[in-house]
């Protein structure tokens, strides 16, 4: 049988291919823009017909269909609308450290079947996983049927390896409605934002190899990187977003310096405009790589100057780092912090910084602090104390390693929000890590950095 007849023989309608499922099953859906929408509106349909079904997504692109139709949905990191379904009860998360992922389906859990969204079938016979690598790989060797679904919006992202699934490996394939992919905004980026890149600026040297988070701030360092005078800058992320494209097209981007993967922009998915999509299709200087390759310690701290920047929802003043929920209320996921906050502290010049603001307003007006005594009851730690390496808010940056106790919560104390400062030094008086010799002036100082 020729490479089409096998294609044409295994097309059928999305609802041909959902009835594969069974009650019972465990079905996976591919990760971030490359969620199978199309066969999830499928799928959502048969939940009069199915019993126990268990769904297992990674930042569904909106709310996903299956979610009300009684299913028991799980997310491994939530998107804005998973966050909403789980404070209705309506979704599950699983933790994990992202480098881990592939991991799990190869030694601890089951897929029965496996959809995913991908680009057409090129002409060797294999369907690219476009901006949403993760591990797609490893749960489609995992599963028992593999269902593509084809999207001509998703870029062909070139790769290292594991980055496609071959025309033998698949079961059905099913013609979607090539729905565009989600597309971000350009973030907000906001006063505090720009001060604390401008603190972080001072930290990258030429050479460096970036990682980059999600939002405002990461924005404002990739426009700030943009118009200065660093050079030779290499990336190595589990994200790509609008602020490498940025640098890349002002020249700042070369990765001529990097040991692992020279010359390439080596990231595991990406999320942003519909210009970076644009920009990832058969692109030779970038490189799609399974999360345990992006995210592994090894391959992260074998580039020299890897320079981490990440954000956080609270810092207690013992050090440990909450970027996933807020007390019980969970808000999102590990994602890739604890690998590249290790990673980049490893790698030979290499800098870590968690960074948030020193505030936060709730909906009432209420302003309270970011920088706590301890947890509030339920909150997740996603870095511990010992991980941590700089700090930094509007109102400064410290550095938390080789720091005894008192050290730190001085050091944290001194970055704070003045208003805060106070109250701050009262509980790490009571919690025994504040130091008779340590100055009460540290209230109402401000440090810029902290070796």
């Amino acid at each position: 049988m020729s490479l089409i007849q096998d294609y044409q023989s295994k097309v059928v309608s999305a609802e041909k291919a959902v009835s594969v499922v069974k009650s019972g099953d465990w079905v996976d859906y591919g990760a971030f823009c490359c969620a199978p929408e199309f066969l999830d509106a499928a799928l959502a349909k048969r939940a009069d017909r199915l019993q126990d079904v268990k769904i297992r997504a990674l930042a569904f692109p909106g709310s996903a269909a299956v979610v009300s139709g009684g299913f028991v949905y799980n997310s491994w990191h939530f998107s804005g609308a998973e966050r909403k379904n789980h404070d209705r009860g309506d979704c599950h998360f699983i933790p994990f450290v992202y480098h881990e992922g592939p991991s799990h389906y190869r030694q601890n859990i089951r897929t029965d079947v496996c959809m995913v969204r991908t680009a057409p079938m090129d002409d060797t016979g294999c369907f690219n996983f476009g901006i949403a690598n993760s591990f797609q790989r490893a749960i489609i060797e995992n599963a028992k049927t593999v269902i593509v679904e084809v999207n001509e919006n998703i870029p062909q992202c070139q790769g290292g390896y594991d980055h496609s699934v071959h025309l033998s490996e698949v079961d059905y394939v099913v013609l979607s409605d090539n729905k565009q992919l989600l597309t971000l905004p350009e973030p907000e980026v906001s006063q505090v934002d720009q001060t604390i890149a401008s603190l972080i600026m001072d930290q990258i040297e030429d050479g460096s190899c970036i990682q980059l988070g999600i939002g405002g701030l990461p924005n404002a360092i990739g426009k700030m990187i943009a118009r200065s005078d660093l050079k030779n800058l290499g990336v190595h992320t589990e994200m790509l977003a609008d602020a490498y494209l940025d640098m890349f097209e002002m020249g700042k981007i070369t990765n001529s310096e990097k040991f692992l993967d020279k010359g390439k922009m080596v990231y595991t998915f990406a999320l942003g405009s519909q210009r970076l999509y644009d920009f990832l299709n058969e692109n030779p200087y970038c490189a799609s790589y399974p999360v345990d390759y992006t995210n592994s310690l090894g391959h992260i701290s074998v580039n020299p100057k890897v320079v981490s920047i990440n954000n956080a929802l609270e810092v207690d003043l013992y050090g440990q780092v909450s970027s996933e929920s807020s007390g019980y209320r969970h808000i999102t996921g590990t994602g890739g912090q604890f690998d590249f906050a290790y990673g980049a502290y490893h790698s030979k010049g290499g800098k870590s910084f968690i960074c948030l603001s020193s505030t936060v307003t709730d909906r009432n007006g209420n302003i309270s602090s970011r920088i706590k005594p301890v947890f509030d009851p339920g909150t997740i730690v996603t870095l511990p104390r010992t991980i941590t390496q700089y700090v930094v808010t509007e109102f400064g940056m410290v550095s938390l390693k080789g720091k005894s106790t008192w050290e730190r919560a001085e050091a944290l104390i001194s970055i704070a929000h003045p208003a805060f400062r106070n109250e701050l030094v009262e509980a790490a008086e009571k919690m025994r890590i504040w130091s008779r010799s340590s100055s009460r002036d540290v209230a109402f100082g401000s440090v810029r950095a902290c070796a």
